[in-house]
């Protein structure tokens, strides 16, 4: 038994020694083989073999990996392994979900693979617009709108928030309504709606001051995205047709119209690049054009000058139409101003289209200006529509004051909005219905409806010219071209091609209009997110079925619509901060009636919200000196960032031109290399056949080192000398007689065998 016993503890002990090599040597395997995935991909092989070897070395880790621990490190590594496997699966559905949610992501490949990518620039342009409009909406309804219809005065119990009897006959006319007057003017869409009380219901909401701060919070939020957008903005990539050849094809494309939309992107984008590679060697000669271009730029100035005298002329004729019986102004008086704003618009581009045509440029530069153009004569527009309107505002002050000198103010500012008078009140007040109480003309609503009228006026033309210029165009050359006396297609009026220009620029005023009049009008932001959606499914419905693509093609990516956008933005800014800067607000309307200026709210605010010390700190920041000092501070640091972006660029613009020249060097070596390969072997060719004379080196023992002919050239002579002659070039001269070294000789062993000589030592 003791003998067993042994025998069996040495057997267990040699298995645990066993075990213990074993493991060793896997572990060791393991790190082998994680060393070669890593370094797999550099390996010069084929990718058959590289794929094998991969799947191959994964099983072997996956297999082994967790095997090699011990207990609990064993289970939790199997765990660690299975959550991560399940994480990884569970991410990529998700994002596959995602991107499954993307809207009109289909619709956009769509158009971008039949017209190119300056066409679908402009979509994805639209879609990034939709959502910060999506953002601006919720921030602006959730934070104004909601509050005020939730826990503010219900209809009808205030006079800012109910018809007055003197319009309340004609308050529901459709001709009304649509010049948004009658229940539209008292409704939560303009800024006149809303009550000045500190506090709203029970959760003591400050709404006057929500409304200030969202106000300002929207052209923040503006800014922050649209700078973030232009910040990410990627840079062109060199050898664009490598990059095209070898990368553009998509591997989990399934269906065969997709991979037909596919197919035909690919070719589109090739054309750009061969456009743009065209231009990029093209010499031109500047001089000869530069009357042309002058005179170009001379008509342009000529249009922004009167296109906006014509709009400030028009508005000073609808201040004479205001003053008039509304009975007498025909609907064309009336809707002078939008019409004219509109049609400028729509006119104007075509003529700077005409106009880029005498310069002579590339498409994609050309387009560039005629955006810049275009963009002048919206902002010239825009700035002569709102303050031709502020030039209104003196005039309904002077209404106002009337109003408040009249004997009934005192009831209406006793009944109306809640406060008492500061005399005593022994004295009974008669009871009064809202609707009869004397309202002023509130100049903010007055510019919020205007607004509206331009807004609304803007979709219905670009709706009308994709009616007319796109589908009924497109519809004559179609079915008139078989019984025409022309090609229809190939001449007068053909199909049309996508105007990039106009219609970038058309949703870069309308959300220019947006931006300025969400301050006088909250509902303005939801007929905009009505404009966005339609605008996206008409246009690229239009765009597939009445258009085609352009005759030159090229490229301009959507980043450039970035940089338009943002300038457009500041423009907007600005008539803003002046309105909320220098004009009192109305007395009876609006959440900072009774206040001297609107951002009186922010000092109140501070002063009754905030202890001393807090007071004290905001009386100094907003000292003029310091607001000065601090602005000169961020104009240095933006001075100082710009610098060190240079610097930046230039040093990257230099990187890439070593590598250029680097890369030229090394094809002129191939080339040079190549060209001498071939000048050898030309020379090589003209030469005769040649003996090719191999070598066997042996060992020192007396082994021979013979000479071999090769096909037959190479014969023995009786006098054992060879019959022909070497034809290879001479080498180098073999190295004389060594003192103390055997001799070279070369015998003959007899020309019967056929053998060659034969060299000994």
């Amino acid at each position: 038994s003791l003998g067993r016993t042994s025998t069996s503890s040495s057997e267990e002990s040699d298995e645990e020694s066993v075990a213990e090599m074993e493991a060793a040597r896997l572990k060791e395997e393991l790190e082998e083989k994680k060393k070669f995935i890593a370094s797999l991909k550099s390996r010069p092989w084929r990718m058959n073999r590289k794929l094998k070897c991969l799947k191959d070395a994964q099983q072997f880790v996956e297999k082994f990996e967790g095997y090699l621990g011990k207990g609990k490190g064993q289970t939790l590594y199997i765990l660690k392994v299975t959550m991560s496997k399940k994480w990884n699966k569970f991410n990529r559905a998700f994002k596959n979900i995602m991107t499954a949610f993307i809207p009109w992501e289909k619709r956009i490949k769509e158009v971008e693979s039949h017209f190119g990518a300056s066409v679908g620039s402009y979509f994805i342009f639209l879609r990034w617009l939709y959502g910060m409009n999506l953002m601006l909406f919720v921030l602006v309804f959730g934070l104004v709108v909601l509050p005020e219809v939730l826990l503010g005065a219900p209809y009808g119990t205030i006079p800012r928030k109910i018809v007055p009897n003197s319009e309340k006959d004609k308050a529901m006319d459709v001709a009304i309504l649509l010049e948004f007057e009658g229940y539209f003017k008292y409704s939560p869409l303009f800024y006149g709606y809303y009550n000045n009380q500190r506090t709203v219901g029970f959760l003591h909401y400050r709404l006057p001051l929500a409304y200030f701060l969202v106000g300002i919070g929207t052209f923040v939020y503006s800014l922050i995205a649209v700078v973030r957008r232009y910040a990410n903005n990627s840079e062109e990539r060199e050898f664009a047709f490598s990059w095209i050849l070898f990368t553009s094809w998509d591997f989990l494309i399934g269906n065969s119209e997709a991979a037909d939309s596919k197919f035909a992107a690919i070719i589109t984008n090739i054309k750009e690049s061969i456009v743009d590679e065209e231009d990029k060697k093209r010499c031109e000669n500047v001089h000869a054009r530069r009357c042309l271009r002058v005179l170009a730029n001379l008509i342009t100035f000529l249009c922004l000058c009167g296109s906006g005298y014509l709009i400030y002329y028009v508005v000073k004729r609808s201040v004479v139409f205001a003053a008039m019986d509304k009975d007498k102004v025909t609907w064309m008086e009336k809707n002078e101003l939008e019409l004219v704003v509109s049609l400028l618009g729509v006119a104007v581009p075509p003529l700077f289209e005409g106009i880029s045509e005498m310069e002579e440029f590339h498409p994609r530069v050309a387009l560039k200006w005629q955006l810049w153009r275009i963009l002048a004569l919206f902002i010239a527009n825009l700035y002569s529509l709102t303050f031709a309107l502020y030039d209104e505002v003196p005039l309904k002050f002077e209404k106002e004051n009337a109003i408040k000198n009249a004997t009934m103010w005192a009831m209406k500012e006793n009944y109306g909005n809640g406060t008492m008078l500061s005399n005593s009140s022994a004295v009974a007040q008669p009871a009064l219905h809202p609707a009869d109480v004397m309202q002023g003309p509130c100049w903010e609503t007055g510019i919020g409806i205007e607004f509206m009228k331009l807004t609304v006026s803007n979709i219905e033309l670009a709706y009308l010219t994709i009616l007319f210029s796109d589908f009924l165009r497109a519809l004559l050359v179609r079915y008139l071209n078989y019984c025409w006396c022309w090609d229809l297609e190939a001449g007068f009026p053909s199909y049309g091609e996508f105007d990039i220009s106009g219609n970038v620029l058309t949703i870069l005023f309308s959300q220019a209009v947006i931006w300025v009049g969400t301050f006088f009008s909250p509902g303005l932001l939801g007929v905009n997110m009505i404009r966005l959606v339609t605008s996206m499914y008409i246009q690229s419905w239009a765009v597939m079925c009445c258009n085609i693509p352009h005759s030159k093609p090229f490229r301009i990516s959507s980043h450039f619509y970035k940089v338009l956008l943002f300038i457009m933005l500041c423009a907007s800014i600005i008539p803003v901060l002046y309105a909320i800067m220098v004009f009192p607000p109305s007395f009876d309307c609006g959440p900072f009636s009774e206040k001297q200026k609107m951002y009186d709210i922010i000092t109140e605010t501070i002063e009754k919200d905030f202890s001393a010390f807090w007071v004290t700190f905001f009386s100094y920041a907003l000292n003029p000196g310091v607001v000065v000092l601090v602005v000169i501070l961020m104009v240095l640091v933006i001075y100082y960032l710009k610098i060190v972006s240079k610097s930046y660029q230039k040093t990257n613009a230099d990187l890439r031109k070593k590598l250029r020249m680097r890369r030229e060097e090394e094809k002129n070596q191939m080339n040079n290399k190549d060209s001498s390969n071939h000048i050898m072997k030309d020379l090589e060719e003209l030469l005769p056949k040649k003996t090719v004379i191999q070598l066997s080196t042996k060992d020192k023992m007396g082994e021979s080192l013979k000479l071999s002919p090769k096909n037959g050239t190479m014969a023995n002579g009786a006098d054992g000398r060879f019959r022909n002659a070497v034809t290879r070039p001479p080498g180098p001269r073999m190295v004389g007689h060594l003192p103390g070294m055997p001799r070279l000789q070369i015998v003959s062993p007899g020309s019967a065998r056929g053998r060659g000589q034969v060299i000994r030592w």
